[in-house]
């Protein structure tokens, strides 16, 4: 699985979310594979990348949060 790939997978769920709903990084690995844990970290890793570029916003606890030392669970959404 290349970053191009993933990253494809991660903006394909994002802009098919209902307005107002986010989706967990687990769902996307989930379908894109099905030994799907390896995959955690670089969906992970692509998603910070994304948000960094403004194309897709990480929260987590319903509040917009930032950086490569995210800890616990996140959910991925469109852009704050």
């Amino acid at each position: 699985m290349t970053d191009p790939d993933l990253r494809r997978a991660i903006l394909a769920r994002v802009a098919g979310l209902r307005p107002g709903t986010t989706c967990c990084p687990s769902e996307i690995a989930r379908d894109l594979a099905a030994d799907w844990r390896p995959l955690m970290l670089a969906i992970r890793a692509e998603a910070l990348r994304l948000q960094a570029e403004g194309r897709i916003g990480i929260t987590q606890g319903g509040k917009v949060v930032a950086g490569p030392d995210l800890r616990g669970p996140v959910r991925l959404g469109p852009p704050a």
